[in-house]
């Protein structure tokens, strides 16, 4: 027992002073050890990435794919608000040219190009066809329109057409100039509004819808005719270019007449 117990110490000191000799082998194996357990956890991350086809990666990115797909169901902003919103109303005289009116209004912060667009531009016009509006500005359009003979007798109010109206809007930077080109150069950007369906009225029986007709194209005219009249007088006389003749020249014109009076009586 007691040899063994020497040959056992022995070796115990034998073996710390290997340890003690050659350090590096002890390090070496425990690194040896660690990095084969980080390169056994990277393959067995990647096996089982490889098993469920990709799904970790793919989680972090679906989020962002989702609000994409629910964006483009998602219905487009309206920059407009019209009134009527759905329908052109139109007096019902056969074999004559009838009016109806719109109004349009910018409800978002930034100015907006608006364009009409018909179905039947041989027969129907809008005054104006287009324009930019600045937030909260408003406009009446009146959409002249020819109303054809009713086929088998029918009553006004059966009467039918097919005619439709689009207006679409655009929006654009403050000073931008209308043209109907800008609609077919940012034709990404460009927003369908309404489609406007044809309700023929019979001008004998009053409905709201006509009376709220004659309202809206009296207002139309009455815009016309304020737009025609000359700018209102300012009190500013112009003579000539540069040359300006107003109430502060006069006073200083008597001014320096005083002052000339002045110097001869002193003298």
């Amino acid at each position: 027992m007691a040899i063994a117990d020497r040959g056992s110490h022995r070796s115990h000191n034998s073996d710390g002073k290997l340890w003690r000799l050659c350090p590096f082998w002890q390090s070496g194996t425990a690194s040896s050890s660690t990095s084969s357990t980080q390169n056994l956890q990277t393959n067995n991350s990647q096996h089982s990435s490889q098993q469920n086809g990709g799904v970790g990666s793919n989680s972090r990115s679906s989020p962002n794919t989702v609000s994409s797909v629910a964006r483009s169901f998602l219905p487009a902003r309206r920059r407009l608000r019209l009134d009527p919103a759905n329908n052109l109303y139109f007096p019902y005289e056969p074999g004559k040219q009838a009016r109806s009116a719109v109004r349009i209004k910018n409800s978002g912060k930034s100015h907006v190009a608006f364009k009409f667009q018909t179905t039947a531009p041989k027969s129907c016009y809008m005054r104006p066809p287009g324009g930019i509006l600045a937030p909260g500005e408003s406009i009446i359009a009146t959409v002249f329109k020819f109303v054809e003979h009713p086929e088998n007798n029918e009553k006004p109010t059966e009467q039918k057409s097919k005619v439709k109206f689009k207006i679409m809007s655009l929006k654009v930077k403050e000073g931008t100039d209308y043209v109907p080109e800008l609609f077919d150069e940012q034709k990404d950007h460009v927003t369908v509004e309404r489609v406007l369906r044809v309700i023929f009225l019979d001008p004998e029986r009053q409905t709201p819808a006509l009376e709220k007709l004659k309202r809206q194209l009296a207002d139309a005219d009455a815009a016309i005719e304020a737009r025609k009249k000359p700018p209102a007088d300012t009190g500013l006389r112009v003579v000539g270019e540069g040359l300006v003749i107003d109430e502060w020249k006069e006073r200083r014109e008597k001014y320096l007449a005083r002052q000339q009076v002045e110097a001869v009586d002193s003298v």
